[in-house]
């Protein structure tokens, strides 16, 4: 039911983002249309009168039906969301290696499963752990498709929808936790003894929001940007984390010249729910908030009325407030997380932007070794 509105909320949008373009495509096609053609026959009459100043054509007041936007190229970031607004469409594919620790407060998917098969007599044994078991995994592999879509009624407001499909590949477990060995693998169910489970998929958990600009002109935006994750990925197969959780953010854009940009961001990821913590008669929960930051400059190394090339760099980064993880410190408050990115950018014509990127871990902690970005992006 969840997918099915999602999809219908897509259409609608883009239905009325399509419409609008042809609205002003048709505006703009009568606006060129010229008075009628004069008869020959006059043509010498009218040569030998005094001619008479003529009255210019008045532009065409656009004001209240042409939403005015900042005379920038479009953001040429990767990974840092984006400050602009407007309406557009974007499909991203993300391929991420060797996620360490992927339960970790519950960022990425809930708490693993393999908490139910620890001795009952284990402070940390909790027969509710919602999440893929009955093994931990400590190496796993995966990718992201994500739909997302923008609507801007408005030239500093816009509400947004992402809907991400997520592919998971265990690569490793660990055979013991806290002390006490548990299996190995995940199975259907979570359970010993039922089929093996070597490849989860589905639908993660669906994002929505809103962006305002509180700042906005030809060369600098300040966007605040609230983004609502809703809870309907399947938890038992780590497509989810079982709970809400919301995400403000402030994004930054800045045109230095007609070559150079910069844009960052920075927020807090925070949990409304949570599983339980450890120890699980403890007041902690296994999920935590986590602060996120990021910049990029990028610089167009080949520019044409039609054609903008930037290779763009950008470091991102998150520090976990709270929360644990299957790890052998289990604890992930203070845990610090820093990637470094690269990537190219090509905004083609008016339209169309893609980008192709490599991100990679600096820190020992990570929510991915690495990870390949391929996006299309369409803008009305």
């Amino acid at each position: 039911m969840s997918k099915a509105a999602l999809l219908i909320t897509i259409a609608i949008l883009l239905s009325v983002a399509a419409a609008a373009q042809q609205s002003n495509a048709s505006a703009e096609a009568a606006a060129d249309v010229g008075g009628p053609a004069r008869p020959a026959d006059t043509a010498g009459l009218e040569a030998q009168l005094p001619q008479q100043p003529q009255n210019k054509p008045r532009a065409a007041d656009t004001s209240r039906s042409e939403i005015k936007r900042p005379k920038s190229e479009g953001s040429m970031v990767g990974y840092v969301d984006d400050a602009l607004i407007g309406t557009q469409i974007r499909l991203r594919f993300d391929a991420g290696f060797d996620s360490n620790a992927p339960d970790r407060a519950e960022f990425f998917y809930s708490k693993c499963g393999c908490y139910g098969f620890l001795p009952t007599t284990n402070p940390a044994y909790d027969p509710k752990a919602p999440g893929l078991g009955p093994g931990g995994a400590n190496d796993i592999n995966f990718q992201q498709i994500y739909l997302q879509a923008e609507y801007s009624p408005f030239s500093r407001f816009s509400v947004f929808s992402e809907a991400p499909f997520r592919f998971i590949q265990p690569q490793a477990f660990i055979t013991t936790l806290l002390g006490s060995p548990i299996p190995v693998g995940f199975n259907q169910g979570g359970e010993i003894g039922t089929a093996r489970l070597a490849n989860p998929s589905g639908l993660s958990d669906v994002r929505f929001g809103f962006k305002v600009a509180v700042v906005q002109s030809e060369n600098r935006t300040l966007t605040f940007q609230f983004r609502t994750y809703a809870p309907t990925g399947n938890v038992p197969l780590g497509l989810g984390n079982g709970h809400w959780s919301v995400e403000p953010s402030l994004l930054y854009y800045q045109q230095l010249s007609d070559r150079w940009t910069i844009e960052g961001q920075v927020g807090d990821w925070h949990p409304t729910g949570g599983h339980a913590g450890i120890p699980t008669n403890g007041s902690g929960s296994f999920a935590g908030d986590v602060f996120l930051y990021g910049f990029g400059p990028s610089y167009q190394v080949y520019r044409s009325p039609n054609l903008q090339v930037a290779p763009v760099f950008e470091l991102f980064g998150w520090h976990v407030l709270g929360g644990f993880q299957t790890a052998p410190n289990v604890n992930a408050d203070g845990v610090n997380i820093v990637n470094l990115k690269f990537g190219v950018r090509a905004n083609i014509e008016r339209h169309h932007s893609v980008y192709l990127g490599y991100g990679r871990a600096v820190t020992d902690a990570d929510w991915y070794r690495n990870l390949l970005r391929a996006e299309y992006r369409y803008v009305f």
